[in-house]
């Protein structure tokens, strides 16, 4: 018996909080072996593969033809979930697909044997098939990926199934296993962003919370409008999101259920703002800043207990405070020193080491998933720019500039940096690049879009 994922169905936007929180909390595996066509070995020791490095990358060239249509139901799914694949391999900059109109074999059934030359012939390197079958409402996909160089499939076959409304998760799925299986690395396709999404004229602008899919598809709205929002934060398991939120006229730190909207204030102190807010990578604390008296400083919240301690005791600016991902460090930023420079600190407290020498002035940081590097933004000469750096401010290196680039957030793999730009006279909108500085690249919102916050891959 092959175990698969069963969504619940998503008939429109009204019905995305009941989604979300089944998504959330899934618990079964969502991979299974189709031993019905799985090849005899294991994994494929063959030369499909993509080092990843910080130089010159040549795209890996790609095939991807739609997917075989199993029953009549399953047609209108079959080209879509073909299309997802291709969009988010060839989004990173990392492949290039071929386009079918050069393709010279046809796949007429998902079992065929696969026609190595006639995808040797057009330069394919990886070869990417599937099927799609559709019963009532739940939905069937499976794929291969093949090698085409040594002509052998790459991996076992996979499929997923759920309801007719989650095919295109399942494309993000098949295509987090591909890019997995040819850099050896995660992938990040199975993903969310939370951002702000803006309205209306420059001075009296409408912000409201939303949430789409990392390729900026199935957009949502969380909050209505009516009180203005900005940076909010997901929890490490995505349940849940940090923001600050004007609704009583002052900042304050607001904790929001993603699937129910219940919210609640947090760190909330009389007379005082708060304000930056992020979880702890186990979820169970926020550190924020609290400014009381013309003193901004940094806390550390303990979510069950209530219990807080302060981190900063400084006559300066602390804020924009990151965990690192062992929870023992905090990295932030502090104009201790004259202008905004970044620190490290311990989790417990203790003597912050700047990190930051270079040139202009640094905010926003941000620590790696991976741990290794933390992202920031920078400004300098009257540009600002993203850009990373490793943990004790050696390798700075700029990924971007412009007018107004700000506000960084990784992926779940650590390998792409999503951030807010805005161009002189223009409305702000979300943008990414790889930790190389390649492959920059707007992501598509309704409309002006800022303060992107990109979720853990989804359970």
């Amino acid at each position: 018996m092959i175990p698969s994922l069963t969504l619940p169905p998503r008939k429109d936007g009204r019905t995305r909080r009941r989604v979300l929180l089944a998504l959330m909390t899934l618990s079964v595996v969502l991979l299974a072996a189709v031993a019905t066509w799985a090849p005899a070995r294991a994994q494929s020791t063959g030369p499909l593969r993509i080092e990843i490095t910080e130089g010159v990358i040549e795209p890996m060239p790609f095939a991807v033809p739609d997917f075989i249509a199993e029953n009549a139901a399953a047609a209108p799914y079959a080209a879509g979930v073909a299309r997802v694949i291709a969009a988010n391999l060839s989004n990173t900059g990392l492949f290039r697909e071929i386009p079918a109109s050069a393709h010279i074999a046809r796949i007429g059934s998902f079992s065929a044997p696969v026609q190595y030359a006639d995808w040797r012939a057009i330069n394919a390197q990886a070869l990417i098939t599937g099927a799609v079958e559709v019963s009532g409402n739940q939905v069937t996909v499976k794929f291969r990926l093949f090698d085409v160089v040594s002509g052998q499939q790459l991996g076992d076959g996979l499929q997923f199934a759920g309801s007719a409304d989650s095919w295109r998760r399942m494309g993000h799925k098949v295509s987090d296993a591909v890019y997995g299986r040819i850099t050896g690395e995660g992938g990040y396709f199975d993903s969310q962003v939370m951002f702000v999404s803006e309205s209306g004229p420059r001075e009296n602008r409408v912000k409201r919370l939303a949430i789409m899919d990392q390729d900026g598809e199935n957009v949502s709205f969380l909050t209505d409008g009516s009180a203005l929002v900005f940076a909010p934060r997901f929890s490490p398991s995505g349940d849940r999101i940090l923001y600050t939120s004007y609704e009583s006229g002052f900042p304050r730190i607001t904790l929001m259920n993603v699937a129910t909207l219940q919210r609640q204030q947090v760190g909330d102190q009389p007379g005082t703002m708060t304000f930056a807010p992020r979880f702890s990578p186990d979820g169970q604390s926020v550190v924020y800043s609290l400014s009381i008296g013309g003193n901004t400083d940094l806390y550390v919240l303990n979510l069950s207990n209530g219990q807080r301690y302060q981190l900063t005791d400084a006559p300066s600016i602390a804020t924009a405070p990151s965990f690192s991902p062992d929870g023992r460090q905090i990295v932030f930023e502090s104009d201790r020193s004259g202008t905004s420079q970044l620190y490290i600190m311990p989790t417990t407290g203790g003597e912050a080491q700047r990190i930051s020498f270079g040139q202009g002035r640094y905010g926003t940081p941000v620590w790696s998933p991976r741990g290794d590097l933390i992202a920031f933004t920078k400004s300098s000469q009257g540009r600002f720019h993203i850009g990373v750096m490793r943990v004790d401010g050696s390798q700075e290196r700029l990924l971007t500039s412009s007018f107004l680039d700000e506000g960084p957030t990784w992926a779940p793999n650590g390998r792409v940096v999503m951030f807010a730009r805005e161009q002189a006279g223009g409305d702000p909108a979300i943008y990414s690049v790889d930790i190389s500085g390649r492959n920059l690249r707007r992501v598509p919102t309704p409309g002006p879009a800022s303060d992107p916050a990109w979720s853990p891959l989804l359970p």
